[in-house]
Parts: structure tokens; C-alpha cells; sequence
């Protein structure tokens, strides 16, 4: 099959372009590099069923000859980034999300966008489960990044129902792993960066609240087999084991070989105080369920750090 990926340079998005290699598929790869990294992608070039292209799909585009599926990934996905450039994170899940689904429904291919947990907010039900519909701040700092997967969801059910296009949305919690940025915020690259530097861990708030992490490795798998289904409706894609934001902390710690202190800070606007995907839907309609134990998942990432740190020194 041939599709059409964009954000295929962010840190999911290169892994999900490794496994429909892998696959024996082709790719049209899009991203901007606002933040994605051309390095993740630097092993396919010469590939001859890779190409990459440089392009902001919130811009009009076209691709000659036929297309089997399209999948939107390109999105600002860490709080620091859409703090940032709040304008750009709602135009690419609106006029983005559109331009896109206007090539699939073009080309009579299958799409897929990839929401977010953020669809959830603060949930008042726990864990999440995708009849869920909520608890989120629509004019809070947060709310550019909520409201526009939440948008992207409804526009993409929309051309569902009157185009009668073949979609899929994935709900995705968080994700770890290689690629990830070091300093873009979230609280899997910042512990080990902090903890490779022998840095105090900041944690905000007082660490109690809970996120439940998966590996890049498990999600991929997850969205590939979303993207063949013949689901329509939201699937959420996670690891349901759930912990503190201190426990974690203590794992990195205890990886790493780190004795660093903890640094407590006040907490980020809106930031959830729980977070436990209820993937029964995922187990039903794709036969999926995370495989990678966290030590195995973390061990993999803080090597990647260490062997990134190393690289950018030699340079």
C-alpha cells in the first residue's frame, strides 16, 4: 500500500514510517520540522519506497498518482511546544486535519488522525474509556492543544458520514521512547535528561498525580492495526499500568544510577491529576495489548539518550 503520513519526522510518527517499511509499504512523507527532527528520518533516505517532503500541511498540497491511506500525526504534542505557538497547534488540527482528509476523500483512501488522551481533560471517570466524553477547560492555556484533536475528531467523523470515508481515530496516552526530544517538557525525556546530568528531577505539584506510559514500540503496533480495521468510532491506545509521577521518578533514579534530589514546582495549568487508559476496545476490535515492560521500554530510551548525548559531544 501507499500512503500519505504527516508530522512522519516527530518522534511516533518515524516509528510508525519504520514499521510500514518494515510492512514492505511506501511512504509520502510529510513534516515542517517545527519540531519533528530530520534525524529520525535520516536511515530511510535512499529508500526507494520512502520520500520525504518538506511541507506545513496546513497549506494545500497535492500527490500525482494513487494513494491507499492517509494518516495525520502532525500536531505540537508537548505542552511546552503548544504553550508556545498555541495558533499553530489549533491550525493544525483544523485546517491541517481538513487539507488532509480532503486528499484521502480525493483518492478514495482510508485515513487515520491520531488524537489524544487530552480529549479527556481532568476526567471525572477513571479509568478512560472512549464513551467518555470529558472534563476539559475549552479556554484554558491547554485548551489549544484539547481543542484541536477534539475538533480534528469531529471534522474527521463528519467526512465519515458524508463522504462515507474510511477513518479511524486513535486516542493516544502517553508515549515513550527513542527520538523523543530532550528538552521538549514531558516528563519522560526531562527525568532522564535530568538524571544523565546528575540534575535535581523537577516534579510538579507534589507527584501524586498518575500517568500510565507505553512504549513507542507497543503504540505502533497499536496504530497499524487501527489503520486496517474497520472501526470508525475512537480507540484509546495506552498501557494501562498506572503510577505517581514520584514512583516513576524513583525509576529513573534507580535506572540510571541517579542520586539526584527532587525538585517540587507548582503544577501546569489544567494538568490532569489522573491519567489510566481502558483499552478493553483495543483488545476486542484489534486484538492489542502492550507487550513491553516499562524497565524494558525505559531501559531502551535512557540508552538512546546516553548514545545522543555521545554523538552530539563527538560533533
Amino acid at each position: 500500500m501507499r500512503f500519505i503520513m504527516s508530522g512522519a519526522a516527530g518522534f511516533i510518527g518515524s516509528h510508525f514510517c519504520d514499521r510500514l517499511i518494515a510492512e514492505g509499504h511506501s511512504i509520502v512523507a510529510l513534516d515542517n520540522l517545527m519540531t519533528g527532527q530530520a534525524r529520525n528520518l535520516e536511515h530511510l533516505k535512499g529508500n526507494s519506497r520512502f520520500e520525504f517532503r518538506l511541507w506545513d500541511v496546513c497549506r494545500p498540497f497535492t500527490v500525482d498518482g494513487p494513494v491507499d491511506g492517509v494518516l495525520h500525526l502532525a500536531s505540537l504534542a508537548s505542552p511546552k511546544d503548544y504553550f508556545k505557538h498555541p495558533i499553530e497547534t489549533l491550525d493544525v488540527g483544523s485546517t491541517g486535519t481538513r487539507n488532509l482528509l480532503e486528499m484521502a476523500h480525493e483518492k478514495q483512501a482510508r485515513f487515520l488522525v491520531t488524537s489524544t488522551s487530552e480529549c479527556y481533560g481532568d476526567p471525572l471517570v477513571h479509568p478512560q474509556v472512549e464513551t467518555y466524553w470529558g472534563n476539559v477547560n475549552p479556554v484554558g492555556e491547554r485548551s489549544c492543544y484539547d481543542e484541536s484533536k477534539r475538533y480534528a475528531e469531529a471534522l474527521t467523523m463528519a467526512y465519515h458520514r458524508v463522504h462515507k470515508l474510511r477513518t479511524n481515530i486513535a486516542r493516544i496516552f502517553n508515549t515513550y521512547g527513542p527520538r523523543m526530544q530532550l528538552e521538549d517538557g514531558r516528563v519522560v525525556p526531562a527525568f532522564i535528561g535530568q538524571a544523565l546530568e546528575g540534575a535535581p528531577l523537577t516534579v510538579f505539584g507534589d507527584g501524586s498525580q498518575t500517568r500510565s506510559f507505553c512504549y513507542v514500540r507497543d503504540l505502533v503496533d497499536g496504530l497499524y492495526k487501527l489503520a486496517l480495521s474497520e472501526e470508525r468510532y475512537p480507540v484509546n491506545l495506552g498501557n494501562p499500568q498506572e503510577m505517581t509521577i514520584l514512583e516513576f521518578a524513583e525509576r529513573i533514579r534507580r535506572l540510571t544510577g541517579a542520586s539526584a534530589p527532587l525538585d517540587f514546582q507548582p503544577p501546569p495549568p489544567d494538568d490532569p491529576q489522573r491519567r489510566r487508559p481502558d483499552i478493553a476496545k483495543a483488545k476486542r476490535v484489534l486484538d492489542w495489548t502492550p507487550v513491553v515492560s516499562l524497565e524494558d521500554g525505559l531501559r531502551e530510551t535512557i540508552a538512546y539518550f546516553q548514545n545522543l548525548g555521545s554523538a552530539l559531544a563527538r560533533h
